[in-house]
């Protein structure tokens, strides 16, 4: 029977007593994590946010109505505790923040009694997720959970009184707004007063914010929610958080140094860790010629070697005809794998042509001297000299080789330089290093839609160098865009903005749109950059993947406190679901059945 806290106040978090209380009487509150009965003596741990304390019950000194409760108590009832604070009279436990006292009980409530939990409230448990989602309100008690989720409120208040600090603005930007294309797709809200309209949650506060530029408040920032309708992964959730910004009369030099100094308070101030200012800067053409990648892992080396001048007039038509098709030949050197069973190299091949090659081609530089390679008959010593010198070759070392078009052989190689450096345990988990990504292209073609589109979006500013490009070469145009990549993933991005009307113009044209079209879906962005547009340029981190990164979880659901799974459903809420068939009439929607769709 669940009693009252009527006339109790607690004193003080579970793990906030110590040694400088002993001998005060306190009260706590929280969850029975373990209760053991040793025969006239009962051990209680008490569990709160703050972590754990050690209660006793002694039937000697413990008034007998109060030891009979506790008797009574199991695992997840909530309770009260007063009783006074003294040091053990057992054991220390060194693991513990309270590992050297004890609270002597001598009142107890019961506030609230728990059927037998589907697995247990602790560290390191490996229950299924999905039990775990479905019982999330219990996963969030475990220690680990708590203390991501600790790390997170840290993170958002260190970066909105940083920001503060620089001039920015916390500014709210509408969750109702209009669906724009070039993007993913959109959630859509359908409007009961508007009917057969829909409002579009926002995949960002992009036009918005840039509209807060037009609106002369110079510097702006947000932890906002956004929602993109899209496939997920362990790192994408259906909606997220973004720590968004947006600032006028800036350049990109101006917007990297604030971030950067934000993400030094942040890493110190969390973590306890120096990030060396300024952090690495590469080109996006650099970054993919070294690494296969825009968000490269530099932890450790293995980069990839271009060697297409090198065997461009070899025999090997698997080589000469990709290099005739446009492509190019790259090599990654394995180091120390040059004993690899063919087996293990059979099943790089494999994954080489699921990720999109034709094939992988390799040299083994045994240990024991002798080389065995996939294509010798095509090679002579010379040139096969020069190839292994170019990836630095060394006996001992597996020399894997893709070619193609740059695209494939990029993605290849990249893959797999990440996949053998987890498998060989290459990667030191405890370093954080950071890189910027610069100069990205303007443009990305599409093969499915016959044209370009915008790689980041379309009010991103090209290089001025570039200009001339837009007519005749516009895949060549190099974007004002930069990302931020910490240990191969993308923490966040940004861009300076288009303010120019007839770079906008250029631009909408390059991306197939008519003036008319443009207007109308963003005409009031367009209206606003007729009356005075500053220069501005912004960035937003993704919160919950530098969450993840900063407090090493292994999945970025880790992060959220009800998130959702790969289908973009909530296995606590059982959301999306069905709605009456009235809400539906009101809003003038008919739900389609798959006879229906099939007909």
């Amino acid at each position: 029977m669940a009693e009252s806290m009527k006339g109790l106040k607690r004193t003080a978090r579970c793990a906030e007593i110590n040694l400088g209380m002993e001998g005060q009487e306190v009260t706590v509150m929280g969850w029975v994590q373990k209760s053991r009965n040793k025969g006239g003596i009962i051990f209680v741990d008490v569990r709160d946010r703050s972590g754990l304390v050690q209660v006793i019950f002694d039937e000697s000194v413990t008034p007998k109505e109060v030891f009979d409760k506790a008797y009574t108590l199991r695992s997840e009832f909530v309770i009260a505790v007063t009783g006074k604070v003294n040091k053990r009279a057992g054991a220390v436990n060194p693991n513990l923040k309270t590992g050297e006292l004890e609270i002597n009980a001598d009142a107890l409530r019961i506030l609230s009694e728990s059927e037998t939990p589907p697995f247990p409230i602790e560290e390191g448990i490996k229950t299924d997720e999905q039990i775990r989602l479905k019982n999330r309100t219990l996963d969030l008690r475990r220690p680990e959970l708590q203390r991501t989720l600790f790390m997170r409120s840290r993170i958002s208040n260190i970066t909105r009184q940083f920001l503060e600090s620089e001039g920015f603005l916390e500014i709210e930007t509408p969750i109702l707004t209009k669906s724009t294309p070039e993007g993913a797709r959109d959630y859509l809200v359908p409007s009961r007063v508007h009917n057969g309209s829909f409002y579009a949650l926002p995949q960002s506060p992009q036009l918005f914010k840039q509209l807060l530029m037009c609106a002369g408040y110079d510097r702006y920032f947000q932890i906002a929610r956004c929602f993109r309708d899209e496939d997920l992964r362990a790192d994408r959730q259906p909606e997220f958080t973004q720590i968004d910004m947006e600032l006028s009369f800036v350049d990109e030099d101006d917007v990297i140094e604030v971030n950067e100094r934000l993400l030094q308070k942040l890493f110190k101030e969390v973590l306890d860790i120096d990030v060396t200012l300024p952090i690495e800067r590469i080109t996006w053409q650099e970054a993919m010629d070294r690494f296969g990648s825009d968000k490269p892992d530099m932890r450790f080396d293995m980069e990839l070697k271009n060697i297409t001048e090198i065997v461009k007039d070899c025999d090997f038509k698997v080589f000469t005809g990709a290099i005739e098709a446009g492509g190019s030949v790259r090599a990654i050197n394995v180091k120390g794998q040059g004993d690899m069973p063919r087996k293990k190299i059979d099943a790089l091949v494999e994954e080489a042509k699921e990720i999109g090659a034709k094939g992988l081609a390799y040299i083994q530089l045994k240990s024991d001297g002798t080389i065995k390679s996939s294509f010798a008959k095509f090679l002579n010593e010379e040139l096969q000299g020069k190839i292994i010198e170019a990836v630095s070759g060394q006996t001992g070392d597996l020399l894997l080789f893709a070619a193609d078009k740059d695209k494939i052989v990029w993605d290849v190689l990249g893959t797999l330089r990440l996949k053998l450096a987890k498998q060989l345990e290459m990667i030191d988990e405890d370093v954080f290093r950071f890189v910027w990504i610069t100069e990205f292209p303007l443009l990305e073609w599409s093969d499915e839609q016959g044209r370009y589109l915008a790689m980041h979006h379309p009010f991103t500013m090209p290089m001025e160098e570039d200009l001339p490009l837009l007519d005749t070469e516009p895949g060549k145009v190099r974007a004002k865009a930069y990302d931020i990549v910490l240990n191969g993933n993308e923490i966040g991005g940004g861009s300076v903005r288009i303010h120019q009307n007839d770079i906008q113009e250029r631009m909408f044209k390059e991306l197939g749109f008519t003036e008319e079209r443009a207007w109308e879906n963003f005409g009031f962005l367009l209206n606003s950059f007729k009356y005075g547009v500053p220069p501005h340029a912004g960035l937003a981190y993704g919160l919950d993947r530098l969450v993840m990164l900063m407090s090493k979880s292994e999945s970025i659901r880790d992060t959220i406190a009800f998130p959702k799974v790969k289908d973009a459903s909530c296995m606590l809420t059982k959301a999306p679901d069905i709605v009456e068939e009235e809400q539906l009439m009101e809003l003038g929607i008919a739900v389609l059945n798959n006879e229906s769709e099939e007909s």
